[in-house]
């Protein structure tokens, strides 16, 4: 039996129509005569989801008893039995009752599908495992219902559902997605525009990634190596030349008008040559990332094959170069960079970008190159064209000198044609070196005694005067081919000094500038020795692991790499298989760079425990001076009263009698609190508070908050509903936690404004409110409050400053999370959440009864 196919509508965020959209597709394909049914729709209320219904027959719903309460969910198999050819599954990631076939309902799916059914389901993208400590951090609540990711690559098919931000929260004001008492918590909370604008990117996102997966195993399967253009990537070819920044800017434009994505790329030419003007690449590469675009640097000896081989590894689908400048006889002897680019490309478009002439401008787009010449020996390589062309020129350029004298035998004499000779020789020695240069000069002395020196057209020499000036022909040529080609030595050395200067300077820019200057440094070593990997290896135990890696493959150890430099006792760098040579004295430099980098995080980590140890001297200081004045004051208070009871000569009425001991009993409830804030901080902070989490309303754990704190005076509305659902906390510590917050709001509000406190729900979780009508708290120092020992203000208020410090500390544990926020008409709102009890499946996840460490605010 074929497996069934399987549809799934992927939303951003809940409302967005998933459902509604599966509905409608169910109710297509019943008009087009397809036997479709309803395993299991929610519709949550909603009437515009609701009507999509209509005729779609449903098969009825299986009853699961767990502790006295009965569950519907999917029969599955009576949908097996019935065997429709498409069935209609609602929120892939619920999770099923206790008590069913399956945990999970994309479970029962797998069934269906098994069973050659198929499937169109639905799922929000915040339950994607992958994604779901993303999700957490953008809106602050922690899925619960997760599923494999693998579970929806694997669907035939992924619809993305979308909606704006604006027009999903008009939906909600409406009434179309949330009953109207929860309207306004959740467009306050999960449905903020911020919020779900991050959760549809990260949908965008995904679904973009599937595409580009899928479109990747396409070609594989049918051996496509060709660049398609389905996102546009522009390459622009940087230089270091004056005109550069136009080149930058127009090819931003370029890929800015298209949607696309902007790379930059600067290949450094190691074959000996002069560099081009590079002194501006370090302006240009910062104008690059600052208009968005990605910078590459390469060292090649072929510029234009390095280019369009760097922007194939990119899927480029355009490059961008500059206009050349060269003369012809430039473009005859050197090549044109541009017409080898156009030769390399095959289907990636070419631009040449025509930009006025600066003074000093770069004679090509790649990177200048003079007309020098190189010394060809075992430390600078020529490129095979300028190697070809030399001894080219070393035959060609004596024949034509030999022509051009056999016009003129008559008027010369030997000296002149010796020197003319000579003449060819340095210029071949110019472009060749050496070597073409003494081919030219014995090939010319032949030519000499041939066609020139009597007897002619024999190799014999009548005169010996003639005989000896062509040994010294020979023989000045030689040494004028040398010290041409020296001089060509020195001047690629030089080149390759700036170049290797221009290399450290980025390397110095990288090590100061990067956030994480190991990978950048590791990246740059691997531009700069094309590679196939390099990295940075720490040993553990008898093995080794990855601190930081570039390349497609970066070596896992020093044994499969070709070049391992030691950074440390425990660290090393290596470097993967290298198309080139690598200059070992650059290499040593990089490595330096490394271990000066390896240097600093073992000092920053150092630093770091000593600033740890500090805050923990600030923090036992702050202690002292608390504890100096706000413990003693309620001590002072009942030693007062007391011993002014026990005055046997003074005979106080009883009503005088009742004042001292309701001080006494006030002052030890006030030491109380003190000191039992101070024990719960203390545990907080050393990871020793055991969590019983268990089912509890939040009206009843508000009751016992307010009742409490009632000896504090003020008046405390409690305005939380009974008919919420129940929060999986602890008790004794949510308590705690509300009546700290209730406590501080009562202190800093006025006499005449009553402490509201109020609960909604909101997605998985109960949103507690304490709202006052004080001074409010200053957005910029809201991070303080929930520090130890802090106290803002005049200082009239009294307390250690613990309260909240406390309460944060104990709600994180709890999974929970508290935010500040401005009470309307003036004052400070304290936002505490809980995650609400799974009471729909008669189970609850409870918090793992553990000692851990509190989150830092």
């Amino acid at each position: 039996m074929a497996r069934g196919q399987h549809r799934i509508y992927l939303g951003a965020a809940p409302g967005v129509g998933k459902t509604y959209a599966m509905l409608q597709e169910g109710q297509r394909r019943l008009e087009r005569g397809g036997d479709v049914v309803i395993g299991i729709v929610e519709t949550h209320g909603r009437s515009n989801t609701l009507s999509q219904v209509g005729d779609l027959p449903t098969v009825p719903r299986r009853i699961v008893l767990y502790r006295g309460a009965s569950i519907e969910e999917m029969d599955v198999d009576a949908i097996i039995s019935r065997a429709p050819s498409v069935v209609l599954v609602d929120e892939l990631a619920h999770t099923n009752a206790p008590g069913s076939a399956h945990q999970k309902r994309w479970q029962d799916v797998d069934q269906l599908l098994d069973a050659g059914i198929d499937v169109i389901s639905t799922v929000n993208i915040q339950h994607l495992e992958s994604l779901n400590d993303v999700v957490e951090r953008i809106t602050g609540a922690r899925q619960q219902e997760i599923i494999p990711d693998s579970i929806v690559r694997a669907a035939d098919q992924v619809q993305l559902v979308d909606q704006t931000p604006e027009a999903l929260r008009r939906r909600m004001s409406h009434g179309n997605i949330y009953a109207p008492d929860r309207v306004d918590a959740a467009l306050a909370n999960y449905f903020r525009v911020g919020n779900l604008s991050a959760l549809r990117e990260l949908a965008l996102m995904w679904v973009a990634d599937q595409v580009d997966e899928g479109l990747q195993q396409y070609r594989e399967r049918h051996g496509i190596d060709s660049t398609w253009e389905t996102r546009e990537r522009v390459v622009i070819a940087m230089t270091g030349a004056p005109n550069g920044d136009v080149l930058i800017r127009r090819a931003a434009r370029i890929a800015a008008r298209m949607r696309g994505e902007l790379f930059g790329v600067h290949v450094r030419s190691i074959d000996g040559l002069s560099a081009g003007a590079d002194s501006r690449i370090d302006e240009q590469r910062r104008l690059l990332l600052a208009l968005g675009g990605e910078y590459h640097e390469l060292a090649s000896g072929d510029v234009a094959k390095a280019l369009v081989q760097q922007a194939r590894a990119v899927g480029g689908t355009q490059i961008v170069l500059g206009e050349s400048r060269r003369s012809r006889w430039q473009e005859l002897t050197q090549g044109s960079v541009i017409n080898d680019v156009n030769r390399h490309s095959g289907d990636i478009d070419i631009h040449i970008i025509s930009t006025s002439a600066t003074e000093g401008e770069s004679a090509n787009p790649i990177g200048a190159k003079h007309l020098v010449s190189d010394f060809v020996d075992f430390r600078t390589v020529l490129s095979p064209r300028r190697r070809q062309m030399a001894w080219v020129l070393s035959l060609a350029v004596p024949t034509l000198i030999c022509l051009l004298l056999s016009v003129t035998r008559n008027q010369l004499t030997l000296p002149s044609q010796l020197l003319t000779f000579l003449l060819g020789v340095v210029f071949v020695a110019t472009v060749g070196g050496f070597r073409p240069a003494m081919a030219a000069a014995v090939y010319s002395f032949g030519l000499e005694n041939w066609f020139f020196t009597p007897p002619l057209y024999t190799l014999t020499v009548k005169d010996s005067e003639n005989l000896f000036s062509l040994f010294v022909f020979l023989g000045t040529a030689a040494a004028v081919g040398f010290f041409v080609s020296s001089a060509a030595r020195r001047s690629a050395d030089a080149a390759r000094s700036q170049g290797e200067a221009q290399t450290l300077a980025a390397l110095a820019a990288t090590v100061t500038a990067d956030v994480d200057p190991m990978t950048s440094i590791v990246t740059q070593l691997q531009d700069t020795f094309p590679s196939v990997g390099a990295s940075v290896l720490s040993r553990r135990g008898d093995g080794w692991s990855v601190e930081a890696a570039a390349g497609t493959e970066p070596p896992l150890s020093p044994d499969t790499a070709d070049r391992v430099a030691e950074l440390s006792a425990d660290v090393v760098v290596a470097l993967g298989r290298c198309e080139h040579d690598i200059d070992d004295d650059l290499f040593r430099i990089f490595a330096g760079q490394l271990s000066t980098v390896v240097e600093r995080i073992r000092l920053q980590s150092a630093a770091r425990r000593v600033d740890e140890m500090s805050k923990a001297d600030e923090l036992r200081v702050a202690l002292l001076a608390a504890v100096s004045h706000d413990l003693r004051t309620p001590l002072a208070s009942i030693k007062a009263a007391a011993s002014t009871l026990r005055q046997e000569d003074v005979d106080w009425p009883l009503d005088v009698q009742r004042e001292f001991l309701e001080t006494i009993e006030d002052q030890t409830d006030r030491l109380t609190r003190l000191v039992s804030n101070l024990l719960d901080m203390s545990r907080v902070q050393a990871g020793v508070v055991e969590l019983a989490a268990r089912p509890v309303g939040a009206d009843e754990v508000v009751s016992a908050a307010v009742a409490s704190v009632a000896d504090i005076g003020g008046v405390i509305e409690n305005q939380v509903a009974t008919d919420l659902r129940p929060m999986n906390v602890d008790p004794a510590l949510a308590e705690r936690v509300i009546a700290n917050l209730i406590s501080n709001a009562v202190k800093w509000s006025p006499a005449d404004e009553p402490v509201r406190v109020s609960a909604t729900m909101h997605a998985d979780r109960v949103v507690i409110s304490i709202a006052d009508h004080g001074p409010g708290i200053p957005e910029r120092r809201r991070a303080e409050v929930f520090q130890p020992f802090q106290r803002l203000g005049d200082g009239t208020v009294g307390g250690l400053g613990l309260g909240l410090a406390v309460a944060h500390g104990l709600t994180t544990l709890m999974g929970g999370d508290v935010e500040i926020g401005d009470t309307p008409g003036g004052g400070t709102t304290m936002i505490v959440s809980f995650p609400a009890a799974d009471i729909v499946a008669g189970d609850l996840v409870p918090i793992e009864s553990t000692m851990r460490p509190a989150r830092q605010p």
